[in-house]
């Protein structure tokens, strides 16, 4: 027990002497209606009240004994009803909130925002008027992290302020792949960019939303669902030479539906060397190859046969090896099945997952320029097919016409450009 505060709550008077004081008074004025009101008597009996109730007025600080004791303790409780911390207790918030403590009343003198579990505590900083603190990085999913704020009122008087602050407990993460990787920096006018998830997205348009493209000089692009795991970006019209593609995927923290977040943000950085379009045709059996717009080579070739046409529409060169084993099992076509074939290749670029590549095949060098005798693929003799190696890379174009194949699907590696601009637009998830 307090000594002092013993003696100041005597000084009060017990709520029993109270009672018989407003009782009386009461009962004084009832009785002569006709008097004035006892103004003293009221204010007695107001300052009365007004003590009683301060003497159940708690708080942890300290003060001196007596009136200035209580004025005190009201004081710091109303300072410290002014510092507010943001999210509010209770809440389960995404890890990239930012946790704000804001003084209504005064000014933050310190704060420390600390990760309960490892202890670890997060940057931030102060406004210039020392009004409000604002964290500086993303927190982790399923923390609490523990505030703790100092305040400084008018007259200099501290007051501490906790808080818990709770990040949310995913159900699961999705973690965003690249295609092209980062590691490949380099590519041609046709390169779509895609973005697989190894979770299911059932908020496509929060995820979309949150995949950022950017291009120097500007060009007008969408982003096109295959799934509920891929999304492909590519520009109504092929890339311009020289343009800088920036791809952000800022997914972390981001709700993408069905208790899935994002695992991580990442980059990619893309340069767009010359335009390398090659236009093959199977009715006249030759290919014209243009860089940036101009005709710098024709050769003589040779596409699928009616039984396995080469399929229409631009294709995209995805990967290249100077000597490749071409077999059909590697998309389902197996002996004994008359279609399969397996071959040592060289020059091969592929410009679809359905087993077409542009490449050197010596046994139907007497066809090309006059027959279409493949298996799909785009034949050329050494020569030639060793100068479009040299030549064509990651991103350039083939575009195939007069095949008496279908259309190249979108789903096939780079199908994208067969997907008209309307319907393309069609296919993104933000409205």
């Amino acid at each position: 027990m307090n000594p002092s505060g013993a003696g100041h709550a005597n000084r009060r008077g017990t709520p029993e002497q109270f009672d018989r004081i407003i009782s009386n008074r009461s009962i004084e004025n009832h009785g002569d209606q006709m008097r004035k009101p006892d103004r003293l008597g009221v204010l007695a009996a107001a300052v009365a009240a007004a003590l009683l109730l301060g003497g159940c007025t708690s708080d942890t600080g300290t003060g001196t004994a007596g009136g200035g004791q209580a004025a005190d303790r009201t004081t710091r409780a109303a300072a410290a009803a002014g510092v507010v911390v943001a999210p509010a207790a209770g809440e389960q918030v995404a890890p990239t909130t930012p946790i704000v403590v804001t003084a209504e009343q005064g000014t933050l003198d310190a704060v420390t925002v600390t990760n309960a579990k490892k202890a670890t505590q997060v940057k931030g900083a102060l406004s210039a008027d020392r009004k409000t603190w604002t964290s500086a990085e993303p927190l982790g999913y399923a923390s609490t992290y523990q505030v703790k704020a100092t305040a400084v009122d008018a007259d200099g008087r501290k007051v501490d302020r906790t808080a818990d602050v709770t990040t949310v407990s995913p159900k699961a993460q999705a973690y965003p792949s690249f295609i092209p990787a980062p590691s490949i920096t380099d590519v041609g006018v046709g390169q779509p960019l895609v973005v697989k998830f190894d979770q299911d997205v059932t908020d496509k348009a929060a995820a979309e939303k949150a995949l950022t493209v950017t291009s120097t000089p500007a060009q007008t692009g969408g982003w096109y669902w295959l799934s509920k795991r891929e999304a492909h970006y590519r520009p109504k019209e092929y890339w311009q030479a020289g343009t800088t593609i920036k791809l952000h995927a800022g997914i972390y923290g981001v709700d993408l539906g069905g208790g899935v977040y994002g695992q991580t943000d990442r980059d990619l950085t893309l340069k767009v060397h010359d335009s390398w379009v090659a236009k093959a045709d199977g009715a006249t059996e030759k290919m014209d190859v243009f860089q940036n717009g101009a005709l710098v080579k024709s050769m003589p070739i040779s596409m699928g046969k009616d039984a396995t046409p080469t399929h229409l529409g631009a294709h995209v060169i995805s990967d290249k090896k100077q000597k490749y084993t071409m077999d059909s099992c590697t998309y389902g076509v197996c002996p004994p099945d008359p279609k399969a074939y397996r071959s040592d290749e060289n020059f091969a670029l592929r410009i679809s997952n359905d087993g077409e590549f542009v490449h050197e095949n010596p046994n139907s060098v007497g066809s090309q320029g006059s027959a279409n005798v493949s298996h799909g693929c785009v034949n050329l003799n050494a020569a030639n097919a060793s100068w479009f190696f040299d030549h064509f890379n990651l991103g350039d174009v083939v575009e195939v016409a007069n095949s008496g194949g279908p259309q190249l699907p979108v789903y096939d590696t780079y199908g994208d450009w067969a997907v008209p601009w309307d319907a393309w637009v069609a296919g993104s998830a933000v409205k």
